[in-house]
């Protein structure tokens, strides 16, 4: 029998038990595709992220992240935070007291990555996305409201239409009247499969301007049965394209860092931090290695 370490690790949480939990694996060179698939299925998290060297010039490690079902995802979000808070709370990185720059490859993509530590300990992970891509918008409330098991009068229509947005990954951003609406949402599966094949996006990110905490700019909830991913604790995929449609709508100003809510609904509160900056986005967050232990594998 093999043997294989696994970690996980809660992203976007300074705490335990909070934020959105990840199954870590790491050196994992030599197990092959079709078992990082099935560990996935094992830890049954919404993402496991297996750690690999990297093909790519340039990058210091290659992350490979699959979803309960199996499916691999590229994005860059808790699935890569969670990985390198790993690493650098580990020791696998070389570090001062200060902030220092690595080079992650997602898929063909070679992205960095910004650790900070004070006091020999690491402090917060911030990384770079893709720039904002704006694509369709779905017009129809009421089909959205039904998709998401809610009433008409809870869809918010004066600021803003439901988008797709993508910094890396596609998803549809849904705007309702408030943070009770969004955690009254009961989705219907496939009905909201239809409306994320209609308009081109990957997953649902349902989001309030009524928060929770002062100083937030949103409150979420995150929905991707196209995955497999029944709900999402915390989206750093997700929080990058609404960071950067608020910009774009003028809701905060560009070149300021905004909190986003999520996770309330499954009583793992989590809080991302997005910079927008042009087409520059950045997202930051802490984590908490919870977990250990070995996977034996034949």
């Amino acid at each position: 029998m093999k043997k294989a370490a696994f970690f996980l690790v809660d992203v976007f949480s300074d705490k335990p038990l909070a934020g959105n939990p990840l199954a870590v694996v790491p050196d994992a060179d030599p197990i092959d595709e079709p078992t990082m698939r099935r560990i996935a299925r094992e830890f049954n998290q919404a993402e496991t992220t297996f750690l690999l060297s990297p093909t790519q010039v340039g990058a210091d490690c290659l992350l490979r992240s699959f979803t309960p079902t199996g499916q691999e995802v590229f994005g860059a979000g808790h699935n890569a935070l969670g990985a390198w808070w790993w690493l650098a709370a580990s020791g696998r990185l070389p570090h001062t007291d200060d902030k220092m720059q690595f080079h992650q490859q997602i898929g063909d993509q070679v992205l960095p990555i910004d650790v900070a530590w004070k006091d020999g300990q690491v402090v917060f992970i911030e990384m770079k996305q893709e720039a904002p891509v704006f694509g369709r918008i779905a017009s129809d409330p009421a089909v959205l409201a039904d998709a998401l098991g809610l009433e008409l009068d809870d869809m918010a229509t004066s600021k803003f239409q439901a988008q797709v947005v993508s910094t890396g990954a596609a998803h549809l951003l849904i705007p309702v009247r408030d943070r009770s609406a969004v955690g009254r949402a009961r989705p219907d599966t496939g009905k909201l499969l239809s409306v994320l094949r209609a308009a081109e996006g990957e997953g649902c990110y349902l989001f309030s301007l009524d928060v929770v905490h002062a100083g937030s700019a949103a409150h979420t909830r995150f929905f991707n049965p196209t995955v497999g991913i029944a709900e999402d604790a915390a989206t750093g995929t997700a929080a990058g394209p609404l960071a950067a449609l608020l910009v774009a709508k003028e809701i905060v100003a560009d070149g300021s860092t905004v909190a986003i809510e999520q996770g309330h609904a499954m009583d793992r509160p989590s809080l991302i931090r997005v910079r927008v900056s042009g087409e520059d986005v950045r997202i930051s967050g802490r984590g908490f290695a919870t977990a250990e232990g070995f996977l034996r594998l034949s």
